[in-house]
């Protein structure tokens, strides 16, 4: 299995798509304004979501499943 993904499926891997989800909204939210830092927020959404849903959405890229434990399963 890709290393990266290996990561993204691990424990490490989920909590920092999860904090940097929430460093992209609170920037996109509070340090950009308007369009442009509405989009970021809505784009740090993804990596959020995911993180807290354990799901990888680059996995599919590499012939893995979507979902975090059937990743860590080796499935």
């Amino acid at each position: 299995m890709n290393p990266f993904i290996s990561f993204m499926a691990s424990s490490a891997g989920r909590l920092t798509r999860i904090v940097a989800g929430i460093v992209l909204v609170a920037w996109g939210w509070f340090g950009l304004g308007g369009t442009a830092g509405i989009i970021v927020a809505i784009v740090g959404l993804v990596p959020l979501l995911a993180g807290l849903f354990d799901f990888c959405v680059f996995a599919p890229l590499f012939g893995a499943p979507l979902s975090g434990p059937k990743i860590r399963a080796g499935k």
